[in-house]
């Protein structure tokens, strides 16, 4: 009897010890992020050598990006404007802010896979809190939007467009895009760095999200179906960027989304970063 109480302790017991590590998983988890925040020198650095190595010994450097970009936004524009019996100076300032801003999202999506498995060599050479390679990843993404970004004043020139004052919006909005981009990024790289199919799967996904998504075509054409977009979280993340940049408001539903979305982002990252943090430089 004595042997079997030592192999299978009271349920209370268990419970009290789950609940410890996953205390104690949360509080280091917590520091691992503070420790990061600390560490913005080190990559921020990291973030623009990687945009650096990406281009070297490229005349434009990132604005090979940029210029493929505003192509694109021109020529499908035009192309998309006619299919869809769109005015071409109203159609392609959507389109090209909802491009914008979707290559950001799924840039968060698609790119993640790696964040931890293509940092090994600094992960089990160095010790560095995890959260800075999760830094390091939305620093270099941003100046990437950053540089995309001179389309969108290119557009407001060439078509006269003055958003207004509702523009400022856009700020808060890609803030928490930011975020949320940050939490699916630390998500997704666990998740990747112990099942590999996981990039590739999410690579499927995110290209029928993109047709699923008013990026290309407005919400008004979805007529009697409009759950495509009240259901899609993407298209709430989206427009809380877009719309103040078109000089328009963005709904109150749209920020009630943002903000559930916000809240279930960020418990399942710390949840499983609490849980799983230790393990991450074995998976790799």
């Amino acid at each position: 009897m004595q042997s079997q109480l030592s192999l299978h302790p009271p349920a209370t017991l268990r419970r009290t010890r789950g609940t410890t590590s996953l205390t104690y998983g949360f509080k280091s988890a917590w520091a691992d992020v503070i420790e990061g925040v600390k560490l913005w020198p080190l990559w921020g650095t990291l973030g623009w050598n990687e945009i650096l190595q990406r281009y070297r010994r490229s005349i434009l450097g990132p604005f090979w990006l940029t210029t493929s970009m505003a192509i694109m936004v021109i020529a499908l524009g035009v192309v998309y404007a006619e299919l869809f019996q769109q005015k071409i100076d109203d159609f392609i300032p959507f389109f090209c802010v909802g491009i914008l801003v979707w290559t950001l999202i799924s840039s968060y999506l698609t790119e993640s896979g790696t964040l931890f498995t293509g940092s090994e060599s600094y992960i089990k050479q160095i010790s560095l809190p995890f959260s800075v390679y999760v830094f390091r990843s939305g620093w270099a993404k941003l100046i990437i939007f950053a540089h995309n970004f001179v389309i969108y004043f290119g557009v407001l020139v060439y078509f006269r467009i003055w958003p207004g004052s509702v523009a400022l919006l856009a700020v808060p909005g890609l803030l928490l895009v930011v975020l949320n981009g940050a939490f699916a990024t630390l998500t997704i790289g666990m998740i990747s760095a112990r099942f590999r199919d996981i990039p590739q799967l999410i690579n499927s996904v995110v290209q029928i999200l993109f047709f699923l998504t008013p990026v290309f075509w407005k919400p008004a054409s979805l007529r009697g179906h409009a759950y495509i977009t009240n259901y899609n979280p993407f298209f709430h993340l989206l427009q809380i960027v877009r719309a103040p940049l078109l000089g328009e408001l963005p709904t109150a539903a749209n920020y009630m989304a943002v903000v559930v979305i916000t809240i279930l982002n960020a418990a399942l990252a710390l949840y499983l970063f609490s849980r799983f943090r230790g393990r991450i430089a074995y998976w790799i």
